[in-house]
């Protein structure tokens, strides 16, 4: 059986329990376990595909075209192990499918209730699609004490006794505030979110302590002893610069010793190898060079929105060892500007790279950025819409044809770009209609692309074809692709029959490329995607 690792947070949000967890996970994968780890979010969408990136974050896919909270990402990241549809789950999607029973029948009358029909349903959820992991890590979202969340804790609570609690562990997530004017980190907070914890039944095992200084022997006897615990369960979780120093720091305070330990398995465990996380760490600490990137995005207010795209061009960066600097503009404050208006904005930028987004607001900013990259020869990377981006713009300048857009902004236009209706996926037909659902509607997931020799996207892959995850209902009409062609605008990335474009590049430009899958979602800290790397290094040239 696995053991089942539940992490909770508390006091405040943001505190970074998608990191802990991927943390903790990335500790015991060194040491030679297999390790899953899950998201179970308390809010009641279905899922994340139709929130706000604004309100939170981006939403992050999986090859099986799952659209997850971005916590995903950062196990993914750190692990290297792909997630799964199954990986993630939502207080929504669960009680969607405990009504949906109720209305087929599948309860035989009973009277449908939280418990046990919502536990049993986040229960099975859990255990579902397990093979052979020695660990089954699993993120509580929210903040404990939120009501959304109470049917959550009974469920994990639960599911404790029903495995065993040797076979589960319990740890919780706080904050430890410093109060500068008294010169010491407060312990009460942490002490009533452990006691609201308990309320629910749950007795944390590990206690982890978000804090911007180290914690004083007093202090942690303190929480051991408020919390019912003992000291070396207590652990300081330290505020870093950079969040692939995390796992060596919990290392560091024996976290991944007092996990093992729990379980009675601390005896016949191999010692950590944790050499890739020094090497980035080494990395850093060195740096040979310095680049600008400015990112042209409809959501700069919030940087968790293009979580996954930091991430991978700081990748880029290890992988050239050079620091890679961000410029966030704001893709509307580049429109209604003149020439020397948008130079005087986007000058000094050693690469531009424009974000995927949905909706009008800002896509003529976006379009104008695009432009100013070609003309002007700077390294482009342009993303999903981007790529819809950069090839409405140079069918309006370079093939002559103003009123080229998309449908999806502007319905009597030229429509370069339009509503796909129909597609294949994994052997059977998808369909969409205008008008219908929002929440899960789009292309998603891993689809195959097939590059074009003896193109800048065949040099950078190295290979003929390629699967990239997706996330759009828009596409690019081929119709223009042999006048792009004759001006030096060439598809070099195609659907396997051959209908959509998936990557367009200009010839004759140090680096100018669109493609229309999101290459960031597969980018790790130890294999930076290869779209990243050469954009970087491109930029750096």
């Amino acid at each position: 059986m696995p053991k089942y690792i539940f992490v909770t947070g508390g006091v405040v949000s943001s505190l970074g329990k998608g990191i802990a967890s991927a943390s903790i996970g990335a500790l015991l994968q060194a040491r030679g376990y297999k390790v899953r780890i899950r998201k179970l979010d308390p809010y009641l969408n279905i899922d994340p595909g139709t929130m706000s990136p604004h309100q939170h974050g981006e939403v992050f896919v999986t090859d099986d075209g799952a659209e997850t909270d971005l916590d995903l990402g950062h196990y993914e990241r750190f692990l290297g192990v792909p997630p799964h549809k199954t990986d993630s789950i939502s207080g929504g999607k669960i009680y969607f499918n405990v009504l949906t029973k109720e209305r087929h029948g599948d309860y035989l009358g009973a009277t449908v209730q939280s418990i046990p029909h919502i536990t049993d349903e986040i229960k099975a959820f859990i255990a579902s699609d397990i093979t052979d992991e020695d660990f089954i890590i699993c993120e509580i979202g929210g903040t404990v004490g939120d009501i959304e969340g109470l049917i959550f804790l009974e469920a994990i609570r639960q599911f404790a006794n029903d495995v065993g609690r040797e076979n589960a562990l319990f740890i919780h997530l706080t904050l430890l505030p410093y109060i500068k004017t008294a010169g010491e980190l407060k312990t009460k907070p942490s002490q009533h979110s452990v006691k609201t914890l308990l309320e629910a039944g749950i007795q944390a095992d590990i206690l982890m302590c978000r804090s911007s200084i180290p914690m004083t022997d007093s202090e942690r006897k303190k929480l051991a002893l408020f919390c019912n615990l003992v000291p070396e369960d207590v652990i300081v979780a330290l505020d870093l610069d950079n969040i692939y120093k995390i796992p060596l720091s919990y290392h560091k305070e024996g976290l991944d010793v007092r996990v093992l330990h729990h379980f009675g398995m601390l005896e016949e465990a191999k010692e950590p190898d944790l050499s890739r996380w020094h090497e980035i760490t080494k990395i850093m600490s060195e740096w040979e060079k310095e680049v600008t990137i400015g990112i042209v995005g409809k959501y700069c207010g919030l940087q968790d929105a293009y979580k996954s795209l930091n991430e991978a061009l700081f990748h880029a960066g290890l992988a050239n060892h050079s620091k890679v600097k961000l410029k966030w503009v704001d893709s509307e404050t580049l429109e209604d500007k003149n020439p020397e208006e948008v130079a005087g904005i986007l000058s000094g930028l050693d690469g531009i790279l424009v974000p995927g987004g949905f909706g009008y607001r800002g896509v003529e900013g976006k379009i104008v950025a695009a432009r100013y990259a070609r003309e002007h020869k700077i390294p482009y990377l342009g993303i999903c819409l981007d790529m819809q981006v950069a090839a409405i713009e140079v069918v309006r300048n370079v093939l002559g044809v103003k009123e080229a857009n998309s449908t999806e902004f502007v319905k009597d236009c030229t429509p370069l770009i339009a509503l796909m209706h129909e597609w294949e996926k994994d052997g059977s037909l998808q369909t969409r209609q205008e008008g219908a659902d929002m929440g899960g509607t789009l292309r998603l997931g891993a689809y195959p692309c097939v590059l074009t020799k003896d193109t800048l996207a065949w040099s950078i892959y190295g290979q003929d074809r390629i699967a990239e995850r997706h996330r759009h209902r828009y596409e690019m009409d081929i119709a223009y692709e042999h006048d792009l062609a004759a001006k030096g605008i060439v598809i070099s990335g195609k659907s396997p029959d051959g209908i959509l474009p998936e990557i367009i590049e200009v010839k004759d430009h140090p680096f100018f490329i669109g493609v229309q899958f999101h290459p960031e979602f597969k980018s790790q800290p130890f294999a930076a995607h290869p779209l990243f790397s050469a954009f970087v290094k491109a930029s750096l040239g």
